[in-house]
């Protein structure tokens, strides 16, 4: 009997002192999980996402392509930790959170967030911020200085991003009135693609946008690799944002696999049924990510009927917006940014109102009784697309300022900007040229 109350001393002093003194403690099992969903969104962007984009960009562009990925995800990095993160996060007002964070001064290492570490949560939420403004930068490839895009992706995080992101996780006006965005419906996917969207508009299109012979995709293989890096991390994305190992996390795994399934099967399906005639696994791949985009809000709080209708209809008007609205209207979104990200964003947004299950997460959607909670839903769309518009506009000709214009050379647009801007080429064309011509002197010799 003694030994045994000496046992549970043991084991309850530690308790006893954390209740004491009042300190935090944090969950081994959630620290764990969104250690690994951190690993998981890191890899979206300077993995997945500059193979998505290289695979699909012309031949002469793609270490451009891949490297303002690359590099977005370094500014993003070092701003959202000068900055960016007490921007958001800070304790301020409705509209923007204090400087109390500026270089994480007040953040000190045994600090708790929810359950986990906060500087992990800072972490976590870094990734975010880093691949939004990646995502930027697949509107406007192959006719944007390298320059300009450096300074534009750091401002633009600051300006455009940490804004947004605070009014919708950080305490902000938009949270405040009740929009569901679990995992960046609006902060990421909205926000990119209309910013995208204005700055394809603002730079124009490139020389060669009305010849289609000249933009075929460098490699199929690269951008399938890429997209399926994406769905990888993406269960990191959307689970990670539960910011616990539990039932929440894990159906936003679900619905996120289901839901990217659906969207890629039915830009399939259409391509296979409809003029085309071909199922083209660069179709499956823009369909999966379609589906990505619509669950990514609604990840936490739909089951997996919601998850499969939100999947197929995604991959409609990702379809719709790339192949048919893009046409029509003869804008040059290179990589269609605002095709795939801001129309299926904006629907990802609505279906949330729409599908919200409370049994899920407590929150009650129109086709669960609450048709009230398209209203926040559609203010928060509208929020988004008006300030990212404005705001990256003027985060862009700022930068032009400073660089002395934003539109490369016509010259170096024509020959490519592999080579004018890195000295770097992502294929050996000289090996290439060389081969071939071996083959025809051997035919030579041979006749």
């Amino acid at each position: 009997m003694k030994s045994t109350l000496i046992t549970l001393a043991t084991l309850l002093t530690p308790a006893l002192a954390m209740a004491q003194t009042g300190a935090p403690e944090i969950n081994a099992g959630d620290t764990a999980w969104i250690l690994i969903a951190t690993a998981l969104v890191m890899l979206m962007t300077p993995a997945g996402l500059t193979l998505f984009y290289g695979g699909l960009t012309q031949r002469k562009s793609v270490l451009n392509t891949i490297g303002m990925s690359y590099t977005a995800f370094c500014t993003a990095t070092l701003v959202w930790v000068i900055i960016g993160y007490s921007l958001t996060f800070s304790e301020g007002n409705s509209i923007i959170g204090g400087l109390q964070s500026f270089l994480l001064r007040d953040i000190k290492i045994n600090s708790v967030t929810g359950t986990i570490p906060t500087i992990l949560f800072i972490m976590f939420q870094g990734t975010f911020a880093a691949i939004a403004v990646a995502l930027v930068s697949g509107a406007i490839i192959e006719r944007v200085k390298y320059s300009t895009w450096l300074l534009f992706s750091t401002l633009w995080v600051i300006v455009v991003y940490a804004p947004i992101a605070h009014w919708v996780w950080g305490g902000g006006f938009l949270s405040n009135h009740g929009e569901l965005d679990f995992a960046g419906g609006t902060v990421i996917h909205i926000n990119a693609g209309i910013s995208g969207l204005v700055l394809s508009l603002i730079l124009g299109n490139r020389q060669s946008h009305n010849n289609d012979s000249t933009h075929q995709p460098s490699s199929i293989k690269l951008m399938v690799l890429g997209s399926a890096l994406l769905w990888f991390g993406w269960f990191g994305f959307n689970g990670g944002s539960a910011l616990a190992a539990d039932f929440i996390a894990a159906n936003a795994l679900m619905v996120t696999n289901v839901a990217a399934a659906a969207g890629g099967m039915a830009w399939l399906m259409i391509e296979w049924t409809t003029s085309e005639k071909k199922p083209t696994l660069l179709g499956a791949a823009s369909g999966v990510i379609s589906g990505l985009v619509g669950i990514t809000p609604a990840s936490g709080y739909v089951d997996v009927t919601g998850a499969l209708i939100i999947g197929l209809f995604s991959g409609v008007i990702g379809y719709f917006g790339v192949v048919k609205l893009k046409a029509a209207l003869k804008y040059d979104d290179t990589l269609d940014v605002f095709g795939i990200h801001g129309l299926v964003g904006i629907f990802g947004a609505i279906a949330t109102g729409l599908f919200a299950n409370p049994e899920i997460n407590g929150s009650a959607g129109a086709f669960y009784g609450n048709p009230g909670q398209l209203i926040p839903q559609l203010v928060a769309i509208g929020v988004t697309v008006v300030y990212a518009g404005i705001a990256s506009a003027i985060v862009y000709y700022i930068s032009t300022l400073v660089t002395g214009g934003g539109r490369i050379d016509r010259n170096i647009e024509e020959t490519g900007v592999d080579i004018a801007y890195h000295g770097e080429s992502s294929f050996d064309f000289a090996q290439k040229e060389t081969a071939e011509k071996a083959v025809e002197d051997v035919k030579a010799i041979l006749k």
